[in-house]
């Protein structure tokens, strides 16, 4: 399946459906002018890599693609001088990280998008998911975002291969 990001309508696309969705609060940018921390959602094709999902809040997604639960010490590196950088790690960890466990249900549900990741460069941008939207309406920090029920309709879809596409 080729999931369809179009940045400027903000709308998502799968399945001969387009629904809303939430980009970076600061727009999209070209790969090669986005850097971590631009609050960019990086343009381009991307695998769907693997998900994470919160056992404690969420079932686990009814998908081919493999998701694991998180737990309460995974993180995602954005140390930019880190050799984990664009990285899942356990937390503490020496450099600077994310915490995947959030109040909000933001990260209940993660897709892994294989943005700078092979190899990451650093300062391109990490932690590039589609995740569930935030409940305040608010733009993400570079994800694509989608709510709740979207998301349970895009789930029992995905497969190893999937793409998405952000124009």
């Amino acid at each position: 399946m080729i999931i369809q990001v179009n940045t400027q309508s903000r709308e998502i696309h799968f399945d001969d459906q387009t629904y809303p969705c939430r980009i970076g609060r600061d727009g999209a940018v070209q790969f090669d002018d986005g850097r971590e921390g631009d609050f960019k959602t990086p343009l381009g094709r991307y695998k769907l890599r693997y998900g994470f999902y919160r056992d404690d809040r969420v079932p686990a997604p009814p998908s081919k693609l493999t998701f694991w639960p998180i737990r309460r010490d995974d993180g995602w590196c954005d140390d930019t001088r880190d050799p984990a950088y664009n990285q899942p790690v356990r937390r503490p960890y020496p450099a600077s990280t994310e915490s995947l466990i959030r109040d909000d249900p933001a990260y209940d549900v993660i897709i892994v998008l294989g943005h700078n990741d092979t190899p990451p460069v650093a300062g391109k941008g990490s932690a590039i998911f589609l995740h569930v939207a935030r409940i305040d309406d608010k733009q993400t920090a570079g994800c694509v975002a989608v709510s709740p029920d979207i998301m349970a309709r895009l789930l029992s879809r995905l497969a190893p291969g999937d793409e998405i596409i952000i124009a």
